[in-house]
């Protein structure tokens, strides 16, 4: 385990060749982790720079469009998943509960690539499985999209994997309950700011992600995601070099009883010695179980006669009700 500016640093195809003590070993320093700050970069994780590059060049000429090009692929109505989000229509401090200005940033979402046979619960239909609004341009915008995210449920597997290492669970523990999972996939970019933000107005209101784990790939040599730490502090995150930036969420901390940290974190608007109001691209791949699995803390989380801190959820239901509170 290395650090990059007193930030964790995880070799993933290390912990996978790795056996017995050392595999133990290396999942204790995530448990470590997750119990403090639930933030850590991730490198050798074996996804294709062709597949990252390419669906970042696309992303980025996305974003390059004229609004009238984009808002074409939008969003039908507020609460839909998928699609184009414009600016100023979500503010994510909502979903804790605090009112602040809309967020500084737009962006693209998709959802799963296919659905479950037999599956008919409409709720899940309507919402996880909604039909992702594809742009007609760029010409190569779907198929590097579909790859990255194909990609990335790929790797979020493997790390659930370590997850499952690091809390004394056997390797395969999860994977029943993310064979279909409803993970969604986001583009976000947050434009040049040529108007100073509005007081407590941020480029991403300080929250908590709702699902297992997010992956996330920053602009390199990017400012601005801050992490309240366990003093209290907010600790800027830096991007690390080829890695991956992960993060824990609600769920994980539910499984856990709050053994795992379900960090709050925020995009602050830069100085101007750090880019100011300079526009930054980022992409997030939130991970989310089935839509019908019951997550419930491990029994190994709880002492003789404790109750746990929270009921158990059904991921689905979970996820639409904290996506629903944060869109304008």
């Amino acid at each position: 385990m290395a650090r990059t500016a007193a930030f964790p640093v995880f070799d993933l195809g290390r912990f996978e060749k790795a056996g017995g003590a050392e595999r133990e070993a290396l999942g204790a320093e995530v448990d470590g982790i997750c119990r403090s700050t639930g933030f850590l970069a991730i490198t050798n994780h074996g996804v294709p720079r062709a597949v990252i590059d390419g669906v970042w060049d696309q992303a980025k000429a996305f974003f390059d469009l004229p609004y009238e090009e984009k808002y074409a692929a939008r969003a039908p109505y507020a609460g839909y998943p998928y699609g184009y989000l414009g600016p100023k229509l979500e503010a994510l401090a909502k979903s804790k509960g605090v009112d602040t200005p809309p967020d500084l940033k737009e962006s693209f979402n998709g959802g799963p690539l296919s659905v479950p046979a037999g599956l008919d619960d409409k709720d899940a239909l309507a919402f996880c499985y909604a039909e992702t609004i594809w742009p007609a341009a760029p010409a190569g915008f779907r198929a590097a999209w579909t790859a990255y995210y194909s990609a990335m449920e790929d790797l979020a597997q493997r790390i659930m994997r370590v997850f499952a290492v690091a809390i004394g669970l056997p390797e395969h523990y999860f994977d029943s309950f993310i064979d279909h999972p409803i993970s969604a996939l986001r583009a976000l970019n947050y434009p040049e700011q040529a108007v100073p933000p509005e007081p407590g107005q941020l480029r991403a209101g300080a929250h908590t992600d709702y699902g297992t784990l997010t992956i996330l790939l920053p602009q390199e040599g990017s400012k601005g995601l801050e992490i309240l730490s366990p003093d209290g502090e907010w600790t800027p995150v830096p991007p690390v070099p080829g890695a991956f930036v992960i993060n824990i969420g609600d769920l994980m901390g539910l499984w856990t009883n709050d053994r795992w940290v379900s960090t709050l974190h925020r995009v602050v608007n830069p100085g101007a010695d750090e880019g100011g109001g300079e526009r930054r691209q980022s992409l997030a791949f939130f991970h989310q179980p089935n839509w019908d699995a019951e997550i419930t803390v491990l029994p190994q989380f709880l002492a003789a006669g404790e109750r746990p801190k929270y009921e158990p959820v059904r991921s689905g239901p979970y996820l639409m009700g904290k996506f629903r509170s944060t869109t304008k």
